[in-house]
């Protein structure tokens, strides 16, 4: 009887000391940051390492972000481009910290100076996706998302759930999260909103401004309301089902409502205790259809100063959608921030942090040098038809050679001549 293993398939495996690569793409991507200014704002901002054997704080952000980038979800996920070891010739990067010594470095930063050095390092990234799309007076949407981590240190959400509940503060227009909080499980999502969009404003560069707020009801609150007046910003926010509230719609006549097939739409002034000013509630009533034989209206109300028609700033209103809420799962599902991998607070803020920079690069990555069709496309999708296609790296004449398919050849060098064109301009 033959010694050799039964297989399925009529194929033999052999082992390889060519250096081979399953992220050719993600070569790409690298290369981009990298002539982007990615380490240089490292170098600028990160605390240096304690001692003359210790790692640069490069060591462990950039591996990080191409982790999360290309796919990974967990401190353990970075070994597997620690064997790609095609990759890093190309990149030129030096050896991986293990895994034990990526926990350390983020517990140090989450607790030290290396915290704001994270977010001085995300502002670079949104200043340069700012110079691109040419806006600056910005549409910002806020929002607490929950994330279940049964950690140590886990306080329980309102939800139930042992977690954490971060703040994410996106830019409609440009489609990067200006700013995130990350919060313990049990701060409610309406604390320090506020607070949080006037942090979020300082981290624009000069010369840009927030100029319209799209909240849920979190933040349906006077002081914002009188915020926003103050600072010449419009609004639209979901508002909540309160006593006066109900009161206000009860007293809108029904001649004032306009109706459609699934629901009916009016609109009253409406003000709260500690408003300097009056603002409209749009109202959108339904019919409930959940328990049988029942109709009393079910209503969602909307607080808003803009100047314009109803439909027009419902329409508004519900791009927060797309903006946050799906911006939020692009962040959690695309980017793996939705599970933390340390036991502790302050590590988990920092890699929650480094998600958020991967997220933006990522954006910056596809709106500089990938083509029209590309820019639809979440992160998952871009992975699968270009970041992770093999390639092979061979030396030639003292030179590196990445070798991929007949198929690909085209566009990867399209985008590696987009990336030299942007990183030229860049250092003019």
């Amino acid at each position: 009887m033959s010694n050799m293993a039964q297989t399925v398939l009529s194929f033999k495996l052999k082992a390889t000391k060519e250096q081979l690569t399953a992220n050719a793409g993600l070569a790409l991507f690298g290369e981009f940051i990298r002539g982007q200014g990615f380490y240089r704002w490292i170098e600028a901002t990160m605390p240096v390492p304690g001692s003359g054997r210790g790692y640069a704080a490069s060591a462990y952000l950039s591996p990080l972000v191409l982790m999360l980038t290309g796919g990974g979800r967990s401190l353990e996920d970075v070994r597997m481009l620690k064997h790609d070891h095609a990759l890093f010739t190309l990149l030129k990067t030096e050896p991986l910290p293990s895994t034990d010594a990526l926990g350390d470095w983020l517990r140090r930063t989450g607790t030290g100076v290396g915290y704001a050095g994270l977010s001085r390092i995300n502002g670079q990234v949104i200043a340069q996706r700012l110079r691109q799309c040419g806006v600056t007076q910005h549409t910002f949407d806020g929002d607490a998302t929950q994330i279940v981590a049964e950690k140590r240190d886990a306080a329980f959400t309102y939800q139930g759930e042992q977690g954490y509940m971060p703040m994410v503060g996106h830019l409609a227009e440009a489609g990067v999260i200006l700013h995130d909080e990350f919060r313990e499980g049990n701060v409610a999502p309406a604390t320090r909103n506020l607070e949080f969009i006037q942090a979020s404003e300082e981290k624009l560069p000069k010369g840009h401004a927030i100029a319209h707020v799209r909240l849920d009801s979190a933040g349906y609150q006077s002081s914002i309301f009188n915020y926003c007046e103050a600072t010449g910003k419009t609004f639209a926010i979901g508002g909540r089902l309160d006593a006066p509230t109900l009161q206000a719609i009860e007293a809108i006549p029904e001649l004032a409502w306009k109706h459609y097939v699934d629901c009916s739409v009016a609109e009253t002034l409406h003000s709260m205790n500690e408003t300097t000013q009056a603002f409209r509630l749009i109202v959108v009533k339904y019919k409930r259809q959940v328990a049988l034989f029942d109709d009393a209206p079910h209503y969602h109300v909307i607080a808003s100063n803009r100047v314009e028609s109803t439909d027009a700033t419902l329409i508004w209103y519900r791009q927060r959608g797309e903006v946050s809420e799906n911006g939020i799962k692009e962040l959690k599902i695309g980017f793996g921030m939705e599970r933390m991998p340390c036991g502790q607070f302050a590590a988990n803020a920092a890699f929650f942090r480094i998600g958020v920079i991967a997220h933006n690069l990522f954006v910056l990555f596809k709106q500089s040098v990938l083509g029209g069709d590309w820019q639809k496309h979440k992160v998952v999708t871009v992975r699968w038809r270009l970041f992770h296609l093999p390639g092979k790296v061979v030396r030639h004449a003292g030179v590196l050679v990445l070798k991929v398919t007949d198929a690909f050849l085209a566009l990867f060098r399209d985008i590696r001549q987009r990336s030299f064109e942007q990183s030229q301009v860049l250092s003019l």
